[in-house]
């Protein structure tokens, strides 16, 4: 729902107040100016919000859902500007404030005004009006680049969010007549894109047959950021310890497993556990649930843990150099099943499995309020998992 901040709050005041007589009055500007404004929202979205009555204005279900959202738009922008001036609700542009996201998120005016597809002076400009109007800097000039304040960096995700409620406003109305409109975008660590994405988008499908889907792929602390901006609906992988600003909803427990190639030569003896620091391992990166259970694996077993190690993420990976090469894997079990079921790779009979289970679930914003079609993903999620369980 691309409209000016402007027209959004006239838009908001209709909502408030059911007249456009006190709609302009409150925000002081002329009725033919309210009316003008509601008419060219209407119009971009396909459909009336009030139904127009002798006693006033009243919301019709598409206006019900706008209003809804509209809300929780200027509820997380408002304060975020009036963080750098009070002022700022009356002045801010939408212009302005995508620079302010671009120059925060690129630390560059150049990088920024190329990622907008924008002349450079017109990026300047935007900024420069924005500071005038909020009395102060909002960048400083370091070796790295433009370097924002801590302020100006909560508005940019304040923004963010903003514009991402206003996108589902127009999901909303479209799929109150019918029409598939907005978007999911899935975080998706390593054993989700193996084990429970392709049957939950099968399912999706069956439902949703021409939303778009984007899953993004990434180290956790990259895509929680994104999660926190508003640009990926959801993550779904391995949890982690909760956080304040996001929900998690635990979908099954992993353990851990030991693999290597069939013809290893630890799959033809019962070797001592201290036997297992003596190979190479292939592991995932350091911070994650998984290199943290394989540390204390070894701590457990007061051994030393092993130093001779290839990190990845990549299943496909850990598959090819252990079966080129007497690496051993410590990897998620049921991101292993079908790998040991056609035999491409082989369980080590050690015992992995206590205080390695480790929560795979779902991790959403504590705020986030999701269209139908994100919440039909979850469903569809929660459903792969119970398949998953009935195997």
């Amino acid at each position: 729902m691309r409209a000016s901040l402007r027209h959004l709050r006239l838009l908001l005041a209709l909502i408030e107040t059911g007249s456009v007589t006190q709609a302009a009055g409150q925000l002081h500007v002329t009725q033919p100016a309210v009316s003008a404004a509601l008419q060219g929202i209407e119009t971009a979205l396909g459909t009336a919000l009030f139904d127009r009555r002798p006693k006033g204005l009243i919301l019709t279900p598409a206006g019900a859902a706008v209003a809804l959202r509209l809300r929780r738009a200027l509820g997380v922008l408002d304060p975020a500007l009036c963080d750098l001036n009070p002022q700022l609700k009356r002045t801010a542009t939408l212009a302005q404030l995508t620079a302010l996201i671009a120059v925060t998120e690129c630390e560059s005016f150049a990088a920024a005004a190329r990622h907008l597809g924008l002349a450079q002076p017109s990026v300047h400009r935007a900024l420069r009006q924005f500071e005038a109007a909020a009395g102060r800097s909002l960048f400083e000039r370091s070796a790295k680049g433009m370097t924002a304040s801590r302020a100006v960096r909560q508005l940019a995700i304040a923004t963010r969010l903003a514009l991402t409620e206003l996108e589902q406003a127009e999901a909303d109305v479209a799929d109150l007549s019918g029409r598939e409109v907005g978007r999911v975008v899935i975080g998706a660590m390593p054993l989700s894109r193996s084990l429970l994405l392709g049957p939950a988008i099968a399912r999706f499908r069956g439902h949703w047959s021409a939303l778009p889907i984007r899953i993004t792929e990434g180290h956790y602390d990259d895509l929680a950021e994104s999660l926190l901006r508003g640009e990926v609906d959801m993550l779904v992988g391995a949890l982690r310890p909760p956080l304040p600003d996001f929900n998690q909803e635990i979908l099954l427990q992993d353990a851990m497993a030991i693999v290597a190639r069939p013809d290893h030569p630890l799959a033809r003896i019962t070797a001592p556990a201290v036997e297992l620091t003596r190979w190479p391992w292939v592991v995932a990166g350091m911070g994650t649930p998984a290199r943290d259970h394989f540390t204390a694996m070894f701590a457990a077993a007061q051994l030393p843990c092993p130093t001779r190690l290839v990190e990845t993420g990549s299943m496909t990976l850990l598959c090819d150099v252990l079966g080129r090469t007497d690496h051993l894997g410590f990897v998620s079990a049921l991101q292993a099943q079908r790998d040991i079921a056609n035999g491409r790779l082989l369980r080590l009979p050690y015992q992995t499995a206590q205080g390695t289970l480790r929560p795979i679930g779902l991790t959403t914003r504590r705020d986030w309020h999701p269209t139908r079609a994100q919440n039909d993903m979850i469903a569809a999620l929660r459903a792969a998992v119970a398949e998953i369980a009935s195997d």
